[in-house]
């Protein structure tokens, strides 16, 4: 059943925004949880009541209830036991994408919204096949260290820190959400790292990504909250409340994360 595991306090707020934690009980390694607790922050910092509700096994997921969608990520064995449950939220999932609603997987879970993964082991698991994206294994290596990536449409930096087996190849309608500057990112060969199609966005940064990104999730709830109120609404821009001038309240919602991963 889906139950909700975070609101806003009680108070006057311009707007609301409703956050799905796609099984955020199995996929939550590296501290990924964090990206939840900075989408809220940016949030409320944006005058928006926010509401988190795990969706998970056996859930239905309500793609006109939901403003913004979080995909965490996992190890093989939850993995593979939520492949066996997605296809039931296939349809309403790629309905959502494909409406431009707003999405952020990170490693597990941008591999599941595409055609495949191979395991480590060599097993092949089927993703929900919504994007065109595929996954290969490597054998005896990882890809593991600090990465920085440029993302050249929004002229927006990232930084992060990947460990993935995998090696992920995308699809002509998908670009990277970044070129490497530095780092292996998707495949170490086309020289892309993570995905980015209509709103949807994937990346291999754990750490997590929004708690070192504060751009990305400013961009996020920005984009969601327009899409849901409509494009010319008005909203603070990102230099009033995001501009680091508090690292410390960073630090914070990651070292929340780690306990809590």
């Amino acid at each position: 059943m889906v139950y909700t595991s975070l609101k806003s306090p009680e108070k006057d707020y311009s707007y609301n925004l409703n956050i799905a934690h796609l099984y955020g009980d199995l996929m939550n390694t590296y501290g990924d949880n964090g990206n939840i607790l900075m989408l809220k922050y940016v949030a409320e910092k944006m005058d928006a009541r926010v509401q988190v509700d795990i969706v998970s096994l056996a859930d239905g997921f309500d793609k006109d209830f939901y403003d913004l969608a979080f995909f965490g990520g996992g190890q093989d064995f939850e993995q593979a036991i939520l492949a066996q449950d997605l296809p039931t939220k296939k349809k309403n999932l790629a309905d959502y994408i494909e409406n431009e609603g707003v999405f952020l997987a990170i490693c597990g879970g941008f591999q599941l919204l595409g055609q495949y993964y191979i395991e480590a082991g060599g097993r092949k698991i089927d993703g929900l096949g919504i994007l065109g994206h595929y996954t290969l294994n490597q054998e005896n290596n990882r890809y593991i260290g600090d990465i920085k990536i440029h993302n050249d449409e929004f002229n927006e930096t990232y930084y992060g820190f990947e460990n993935h087996q995998g090696r992920t190849f995308l699809a002509e309608n998908q670009k990277p959400l970044g070129k490497v500057v530095y780092g292996n990112g998707n495949n170490k060969e086309d020289g892309g790292e993570g995905m980015h199609y209509k709103n949807t966005f994937g990346s291999y940064f754990h750490g997590p990504i929004l708690s070192r990104n504060a751009n990305l999730a400013y961009r996020l709830v920005a984009t969601a909250l327009q899409k849901k109120y409509g494009s010319d609404i008005q909203l603070p821009a990102y230099e009033d409340i995001l501009s680091k001038e508090k690292p410390e309240e960073y630090a914070d919602i990651k070292s929340k994360a780690e306990k809590s991963s």
